[in-house]
């Protein structure tokens, strides 16, 4: 009886075959063509800047007051919140540091 050797690295031929198979399924399937899926991606983002997340469509114009900082409140230079004075830390070349921050 005679040995021979294995190469363990080559493709079998079943699974050669089946990916052949495979191969020739994806090239033959009905793919839809890039200017087509680009066209459908810009028609879904433009229905997407009128909705919110519930899917409601919004046309109204949100008004926010902005409410000048008061003279007992810093804004601190480390988080960028507007804070009571009561919280300040330090102060360091012109610049407020809240308590959170300095902690």
């Amino acid at each position: 009886m005679t040995n021979v050797a294995t190469d363990y690295d080559e493709v079998r031929s079943d699974v050669k075959e089946s990916q052949d198979r495979s191969l020739e399924a994806l090239q033959s399937a009905n793919a839809p063509d890039a200017r087509s899926v680009v066209r459908e991606l810009d028609e879904s983002d433009a229905l997407d800047e009128a909705m919110t997340p519930g899917g409601e469509f919004v046309a109204e114009e949100l008004i926010v007051e902005v409410i000048p900082q008061a003279e007992d409140e810093f804004t601190c230079h480390s988080c960028f919140l507007v804070r009571h004075r009561s919280q300040l830390a330090r102060q360091k070349n012109g610049r407020s540091y809240c308590i959170e921050c300095e902690s």
